[in-house]
Order: C-alpha cells, then sequence, then structure tokens
C-alpha cells in the first residue's frame, strides 16, 4: 500500500518549508540590526571626533543652556528628534506587520492534495508515529519535498515536540491535538526532541527522523504492515506499552512557540 506520488504544489505554487522562513526572517533581522548599528555607531564616532577636545570649532560658553524640559533651540526646536523618532517607528511597525505576515504562513500554508498525516504521540519517554495505514514506529520516515502535516498529542504529562534541523515544534497536551508541518528540501536523518520538561528521562526522549527520497520512502511505506504493529524495533518508553493514537480533540496549532 503506497501513498500516491503527486507533484508538490500548493494554491499559491510552490511551497516554501518552514527553515527557509524563519531563515528569511533572521536574515531581515540581523541586516538591518546591523544597518542600524553601523549608522548609530559611525553617527557617534563622527560626532566625537568633530567636537573633540582641541578641534577647531566655536565654543559659546555665555550661550544660555536649556531649562529642564526645555529643547535647545539649536537642535532646530527638536525636528531632528522627531524626525529620528518618525523614520524608527516606521521602521519597527513595519518590521512588526511584515514579521506577522510571514509568520501566518507557518500557521497557514497553502492547500496541498497530496500532504501527509502523521500521528505523533508522546509520552514518558519516547515518541510513538502512526501512518495513514496504521502502522506505528519510534521511528519518524518521511519523504523528501512532500508536505508533511503532524498531529501532535499526548498519553501521560505535558511534552513538546520539535525537529530543531527543520524548524518544527509545537505543543503535546494530554487530551488534545496539536499540528505542525514540516517540508524537507532532501534525504537525511534529523532527532526529534521534546523541549518541555517532563521528567527524569527528558532528557532521552529522542527519536530518529529518517527523510527518504520519495522512490525509497515508497518503497519503504510498502512494506509496512497495516495491522499498527511496530517495524522498527520497540519504542523507548521505560516499560509503557505502545498504543494507538486516539481521536482529535482540540486543534491548535504551535508552530515555533514555547509551551504555556
Amino acid at each position: 500500500m503506497g501513498i500516491p506520488d503527486v507533484a508538490l504544489a500548493g494554491a499559491g505554487g510552490a511551497i516554501r518549508n518552514p527553515a527557509e522562513v524563519f531563515g528569511e526572517i533572521f536574515w531581515v533581522f540581523l541586516g538591518l540590526g546591523t544597518a542600524v548599528g553601523v549608522v548609530v555607531i559611525g553617527y557617534t564616532l563622527y560626532n566625537s571626533y568633530k567636537y573633540r577636545e582641541g578641534a577647531d570649532h566655536e565654543t559659546k560658553s555665555d550661550v544660555d543652556r536649556p531649562e529642564l524640559g526645555e529643547l535647545p533651540s539649536g537642535s532646530g526646536g527638536g525636528k531632528k528628534l522627531a524626525l529620528s523618532f518618525s523614520i524608527s517607528a516606521i521602521i519597527v511597525i513595519g518590521l512588526i506587520i511584515w514579521t506577522y505576515s510571514t509568520l501566518l504562513y507557518i500557521e497557514d500554508p497553502p492547500d496541498t492534495e497530496n500532504a501527509i498525516e502523521i500521528q505523533v504521540e508522546g509520552q514518558q519517554f519516547g515518541w510513538v508515529f502512526e501512518y495513514p495505514n496504521g502502522e506505528q514506529s519510534p521511528t519518524l520516515h518521511a519523504p523528501a519535498d512532500r508536505l508533511v502535516w503532524l498531529n501532535v498529542t499526548s498519553r501521560d504529562v505535558f511534552h513538546n515536540f520539535g525537529i530543531p534541523e527543520l524548524r518544527t515544534k509545537t505543543d503535546a497536551i494530554p487530551g488534545q491535538m496539536s499540528r505542525t508541518w514540516f517540508l524537507a528540501d532532501e534525504p537525511g536523518e534529523h532527532t526529534a526532541v521534546c523541549y518541555e520538561l517532563c521528567g527524569s528521562g527528558h532528557s532521552r526522549m529522542t527519536a530518529p527522523v529518517v527523510i527518504h527520497d520519495n522512490e525509497s520512502f515508497q518503497e519503504w511505506y510498502a512494506s509496512t504492515s497495516p495491522s499498527g504493529n511496530q517495524s522498527d524495533g520497540e519504542a523507548g518508553m521505560d516499560g509503557n506499552e505502545t498504543a494507538a493514537i486516539g481521536p482529535t480533540t482540540t486543534t491548535g496549532a504551535v508552530a515555533a512557540g514555547d509551551s504555556p
């Protein structure tokens, strides 16, 4: 039993993976922060040199100094201050609007017909992944260049599922279902971790993530059993028996935030 092979394209064209989106936000903030730093430091150094002690510039020791709360007349009545404040406000507000609209893409990516849905259940201290045919495994298998939806929940306490390299992360809450997604550009191996301190075995709560090319993923998927038995060995659950994931109750995507 295989998953249909359909070209990956959403309503808005090719889908961008979360790593690319977060990388774009990072470089915009880094570039803007660097530009502001260069301007501020450059202006400070310029004035330090211009008004250095012993330089050939006018000194007016007899000029009346401004009182507390009074704008100095030499600054043009505060025009420079108003101008700098206005420019800063425009940049900051524009950056907030752009960042928010960009993050909305992470929360609600374009629709795609061939997205794969995988159920994820966390428990002390491991993860179980259930595939559309009922196969359960302690290893997350997924194809490259295919959008993968993860429906994440927990059997016992609060956990937080994340794959750092793929920039996906969401809460695992008992009795609720959180959704997140990822899109891997190329085959490779990664590690899923728990970001929520959940007990003495928290540091060991990891799971292998294997990204296949489409052909090898189809071969692996066709070799799995729809009976729900694990094909990759027993998950490390410290004595807890692996069970199927229950039905969805509440959906709440938390793509890159911390637990409440």
